[in-house]
């Protein structure tokens, strides 16, 4: 098959990266429509992926909403030549580009708070697939299967740490540090949200500067006097970063996922917690303990002022990280499997519904299955 995947934010360079590659070693060819947002572009040169740019992205919400139709025709107009059998993605852009293409489309989606969006894009759309722990009956379209998104690249499978990154941090291996992680809160379902203020990204480098050494990565511009703490390496070595980091502190989600399944300690802040929050978060806390998410932010601080003392603190993360992979299947192998033998792949998945747990009219996976 000839598959088209739409991939518009650096999270879905990392998402699909090996899917692809899988399925290119099983025959199907790929083809990459990327959105020229943040990282994205430049992951997909590190990684040596060739691609099609069909979107820039505006520099406001609404900007990105008038853009949207010119953007699907776009790449519908390059999609036409390259006449896919199937089209992937995470959004409306695939969706509404299958119906002018008239093909079949498969969205993945892991975050409950953009109801919105599943509104726009559910009836254009054959499958949605997401995490068990997704929190919304999305009907009969609905396939939930046991893993998240972050296990597709950072299983022990497909990533191995290279402890060469304290090198390009400049500090010995037997140094603490931490590394704060701030958000844009520049989407289109970042309507009302926020993060840490720049008064309270200053105390959080002030106090955690006391433990260990503390190094930023942020979306957006920060005052000349964090530029000391801003880290200073190539986007793809980002995950090394979370292994062996003490502590992860975040406003963002994608990280803090992503520094759980790796075994990192994560304490998380932003206007979602509480409110509208996502299954994976919830899990990772409640049955992982792998996380803390506060929707207060001198909370969140005093917590992680509180776990970068505790001694030992790695050690007993990746024991609660292990136990989190034995529960969780390949993401990698299940989408690569489900994508490529697509449609037989849901046809087999609903014949196997009996043996499967039912939540409403979405199918709740357990185990592989493929």
């Amino acid at each position: 098959m000839r598959i088209a995947f739409f991939i518009n934010t650096p999270a879905h360079v990392h998402l699909y990266k090996n899917v692809i590659k899988s399925l290119e070693l099983s025959g199907h060819q790929a083809i990459i429509l990327a959105r020229n947002y943040g990282d994205t572009v430049n992951l997909l040169d590190e990684m040596g992926f060739e691609y099609f740019v069909y979107a820039d992205v505006p520099d406001s919400k609404y900007g990105k909403i008038l853009s949207l139709p010119f953007n699907v025709l776009t790449a519908y107009s390059f999609l036409r030549k390259k006449k896919p059998d199937l089209l992937v993605g995470m959004g409306v852009y695939s969706a509404y580009t299958s119906q002018l293409l008239r093909k079949k489309c498969i969205i993945f989606n892991d975050s409950e708070p953009t109801p919105f969006q599943f509104m726009l894009f559910k009836p254009f759309v054959d499958v949605v697939l997401t995490p068990s722990s997704f929190t919304i009956d999305l009907g009969p379209k609905h396939v939930k299967f046991n893993s998240f998104k972050e296990i597709a690249y950072l299983h022990k499978n497909y990533f191995e740490p290279d402890v060469k990154i304290y090198d390009f941090l400049g500090i010995s291996q037997d140094e603490d540090y931490v590394l704060l992680r701030f958000n844009a809160f520049d989407a289109v379902h970042d309507f009302g949200i926020n993060g840490f203020s720049v008064d309270q990204k200053r105390l959080l480098v002030n106090e955690l500067s006391k433990h260990a050494r503390v190094f930023i990565s942020s979306e957006i511009k920060l005052p000349d006097d964090f530029n000391k703490y801003l880290l200073k390496i190539p986007k793809s070595r980002i995950h090394d970063i979370l292994y062996y980091a003490k502590l992860v502190v975040a406003d963002t989600q994608t990280i803090t996922t992503e520094s759980a399944v790796l075994g990192t300690p994560v304490v998380r802040f932003n206007s979602f917690v509480g409110k509208k929050d996502m299954g994976n978060f919830i899990e990772l806390e409640n049955k992982y303990h792998l996380i803390f998410s506060f929707s207060d932010p001198e909370k969140s601080i005093a917590k992680a002022v509180e776990l970068i003392q505790e001694p030992d603190l790695k050690n007993k993360w990746k024991e609660k990280r292990d136990r989190l992979l034995a529960d969780k299947i390949d993401a990698t192998k299940f989408l690569a499997s489900f994508i490529g033998n697509y449609p037989e792949s849901l046809n087999k998945i609903r014949e196997r519904q009996k043996y499967s747990k039912r939540e409403g009219s979405a199918i709740i996976l357990q185990g592989d299955l493929l």
